[in-house]
């Protein structure tokens, strides 16, 4: 696919907070929750055996055979071995509650971290929309029309290709056939982007899925995700094919989604480590699904 380059430096960009918040509500939540639980931890250790009466005169001490008294200036308590056996049950209900309010707690502060706040990017001068978690930072001069990675892990990463209006006149993302041969078409494209003069050099690739889906602004779209592996020699200019060990440099999943407006075809493509996908998966298939190609208004 041929792209244009340096066009969305000029497009309007509009940036809004998204995100369903969830983890937030499931964090206040756990954060009630365990005021409530430490509350009927404390009515459940004050008991109507553990009595406490204020009395503002003072008492001598006195030590019965079956009851233990305490008397002070300010208040007297009194506990009676009957009492003594009665706050044994409720001891250990507030031990389980201190337990499990620690328990939800963390769990409802697990649940928080792992619902991420995603950001809108609409470029309307090049006519296209997509999601992004907010922590993404956007490279500018990379190459693409709109470069987005991860801050942490480089590998992992978006971009929007967009196909020249002088070459191309597409009427719908069909005019690349059905999803199979689209797939069969990105995955050409990738390849021959990663294309190197190196010795030694070897790449595996694999089309692991692809499919077709109208989204709620009525167009059509494909998904297509493959897996590209690369291979090289450790010692490449070696003489002996026994000093020239293979070593694996990078596992990569790439998913793309084609859209066709403007009669332009439009590509949002997403980048990850393949042995971090499966923790990426869901956030990376929010960014898929909400990507949106637009009519520019003439």
């Amino acid at each position: 696919m041929e792209s244009r380059r340096g066009r969305g430096v000029r497009g309007k960009v509009i940036e809004e907070v998204k995100g369903d918040g969830k983890g937030r509500r499931l964090g206040e939540g756990a954060s009630d929750l365990l005021s409530s639980l430490v509350l009927a931890m404390a009515n459940a250790i004050i008991m109507p055996g553990f009595l406490l009466r204020l009395n503002t005169q003072t008492a001598p001490f006195q030590m019965p055979n079956h009851t233990h008294s305490f008397h002070s200036p300010r208040c007297s308590v009194s506990l009676t071995s009957q009492s003594a056996k009665a706050f044994a049950v409720p001891r250990r209900k507030a031990i389980s509650l201190i337990l499990s309010s620690y328990v939800l707690s963390e769990v409802g502060l697990a649940l928080a971290q792992q619902s991420p706040v995603f950001r809108e990017y609409i470029d309307a001068f090049d006519g296209y929309s997509f999601q992004y978690p907010q922590n993404w930072i956007q490279v500018r001069g990379a190459g693409a029309d709109i470069f987005f990675r991860d801050p942490f892990i480089l590998d992992e990463n978006l971009s929007v290709e967009i196909s020249s209006p002088s070459s191309s006149q597409y009427k719908s993302v069909e005019d690349l056939g059905p999803p199979q041969e689209a797939g069969k078409k990105v995955l050409k494209q990738y390849l021959t982007e990663f294309m190197s003069t190196r010795l030694g050099v070897r790449r595996e690739s694999n089309i692991l899925s692809t499919s077709s889906n109208v989204a709620d602004d009525g167009r059509l779209y494909y998904k297509v995700e493959v897996n590209i592996k690369s291979y090289a020699n450790n010692n490449e200019l070696a003489v002996m094919p026994q000093d020239r060990v293979v070593r694996l440099e990078w596992d990569r999943r790439y998913l793309s989604v084609l859209g066709v407006e403007n009669n332009q075809l439009y590509e949002l493509r997403l980048q990850v480590p393949e042995n971090v996908f499966a923790e990426e998966e869901h956030d990376l298939h929010r960014v898929m699904d909400s990507f949106r190609v637009s009519k520019i208004a003439s």
